[in-house]
């Protein structure tokens, strides 16, 4: 009886150190910092509620990853997701044309990755910023392991079709090797 009472107190404190990755998560599937807010306490409080239904407490991860997917496509279904997404950068470490710059690549990665499918930016997310393995993003939202690879490929393909044309505009961009005749 103790031993599952500690386990299921260390899990409740695993559960609070996720929340911060949760949170950026989030973020990164929807854009808004409030929405991601509110998505991280929707799937820690179900996986709080349901904590007794964890098999493996090696799984924790996984599994608060997995109700957050969750959370996200209930919201996307009750909701169209909003495209809006906000930076606060500290101004004081860049000069401004290289702040101007910056937030130019930035704002073009964002825009790139929003007109991504859920789904491909879903795994590419998993994988990318979260550093999850194939295996991890399929036991996640419950796909199969090639279906994770063909979306990730195609979310890479298409994030490179898109940002080619930003990249070219750059002022003095110029290939590294020329053909000179």
């Amino acid at each position: 009886m103790l031993n599952g009472w500690l386990t299921d107190r260390n899990n409740r404190q695993r559960l609070a150190q996720l929340s911060p990755r949760l949170t950026r998560l989030a973020l990164a599937w929807c854009g808004d910092k409030n929405l991601a807010d509110d998505l991280t306490q929707e799937a820690l409080a179900k996986a709080l509620a349901n904590l007794h239904a964890l098999k493996r407490d090696k799984a924790l991860e996984g599994w608060a990853f997995s109700i957050l997917a969750n959370c996200f496509r209930d919201h996307c279904r009750r909701n169209k997701p909003s495209d809006e997404l906000k930076e606060y950068p500290d101004l004081s470490l860049t000069s401004p044309v290289e702040h101007i710059a910056q937030q130019q690549t930035v704002n073009h990665v964002r825009e790139a990755i929003a007109r991504l499918s859920p789904d491909q930016r879903e795994v590419l997310m998993l994988v990318d910023l979260e550093a999850c393995s194939y295996a991890e993003v399929a036991d996640i939202l419950g796909i199969p392991v090639g279906t994770v690879m063909s979306r990730l490929s195609r979310a890479r393909q298409a994030l490179k079709q898109r940002l080619q044309p930003a990249i070219n505009r750059q002022a003095g961009n110029r290939p590294f090797m020329e053909r000179v005749k």
